[in-house]
């Protein structure tokens, strides 16, 4: 079965429209997803940037929730609630989702903290939040938390996804690789990224 890289920021907008569209239409394809969580902010550093191109950039930004407005209603998902700081502090969140990311509840947790984000507007830095999600997806939020908080081999791995993303040439998210490396990037290439990997 060919397979399919998802890689996903969970501070990331657009990562969320994706992380809700793709096991769908990956599955009804034959496609196996890989979910890959990794940080764009050391990505982001290195081109010079001291925060998201969408609090950069005014104008663009507006139009990027606008545009997660217009999206979030066409694939019929729950109207955007933006969070009091954008980009949030995914980092807790993101060595979460490594521990889940070979799991059969990964993508399930990933789906739960985007919803939590993006639908309901918490922040995914709160350990209460996190907790909830885990609940969610029939995991012990307390005791996975304290694992992703301690277990240097968690940081290591994150650490290492993310230069991995950076060595593949990745410069946002969502970000899609296929087996033979071709990189398609945003939410509106997951369909184009999908019948690549069929090829």
């Amino acid at each position: 079965m060919p397979h399919l890289t998802f890689w996903f920021e969970l501070a990331s907008t657009y990562s969320y429209l994706s992380a809700m569209r793709i096991g769908p239409l990956a599955s009804a394809a034959g496609v196996e997803v890989v979910w890959c969580p990794f940080l764009l902010g050391p990505i982001f550093q290195t081109q010079g940037w001291s925060t998201s191109p969408f609090n950069l950039y005014q104008a663009k930004g507006e139009n990027m929730w606008r545009d997660m407005e217009r999206q979030a209603k066409k694939h019929g998902l729950a109207t955007i609630t933006r969070p009091t700081d954008f980009p949030q502090n995914g980092l807790l969140a993101a060595r979460l989702a490594t521990i889940g990311a070979d799991t059969p509840w990964g993508p399930d947790f990933v789906r739960s903290i985007y919803q939590a984000e993006f639908a309901d507007g918490l922040n995914i830095a709160d350990e209460v939040v996190l907790s909830e999600c885990l609940t969610t997806v029939g995991q012990d939020g307390a005791s996975l938390i304290k694992q992703a908080k301690t277990d240097q081999s968690i940081k290591d791995q994150l650490r290492q996804t993310t230069e991995d993303a950076q060595v593949s040439g990745l410069f946002g998210a969502p970000s899609f690789t296929t087996d033979d490396g071709e990189l398609f990037w945003g939410n509106d290439r997951l369909e184009d990224a999908i019948e690549w990997a069929l090829a």
